[in-house]
């Protein structure tokens, strides 16, 4: 056989290797990660709540997810172990004690929202259209609104 007809086969199963070794790596890594839990560690699951371990089981984690409200969840339902800092900051809105760390907003409020002191400036937005065309616009609106008020007026006598 050639070397050429066998390169196809011999790139396929490398790719296949590298693919297999690379998913029994995340596998690994979140066994460890959900080996690291424990009662009173933060976590949240992969539906992405927020919650407190309680007790640790072969197959599953009873979570507190409310105070005095447990639910018992599957290993395999834990999406990431939060450290304490990180857990108090998304949960109890408990800063760390650093001052260097970046402060991120929760949302994009703190972008559009006025200093205080200032009134929000409204702005108009000129989308080309002729302002002589706004005036008769305005006049019929006007026009309208007259013409109705005198029909009610003729429907009352």
């Amino acid at each position: 056989m050639n070397i050429m007809t066998l390169l196809p086969f011999i790139v396929l199963i490398g790719a296949m290797f590298l693919m297999t070794r690379s998913a029994k790596n995340k596998q690994r890594q979140a066994a460890t990660m959900r080996d690291r839990m424990q009662p009173g560690t933060g976590v949240r699951t992969i539906g992405g709540m927020y919650a407190t371990v309680k007790e640790v089981s072969d197959d599953s984690v009873l979570l507190e997810v409310a105070p005095g409200v447990h639910a018992i969840y599957a290993k395999n339902a834990i999406g990431a172990v939060l450290e304490d800092e990180e857990y108090n900051r998304i949960v109890h809105g408990i800063e760390s004690d650093d001052s260097d760390a970046p402060v991120v907003p929760d949302d994009a409020s703190s972008l559009t929202e006025a200093a205080e002191g200032d009134a929000p400036a409204e702005k108009k937005i000129d989308l080309g259209k002729d302002t002589a065309a706004d005036a008769k616009g305005e006049a019929a609106k006007a026009e309208k609104t007259e013409d109705a008020k005198q029909d009610g007026d003729a429907d009352a006598k």
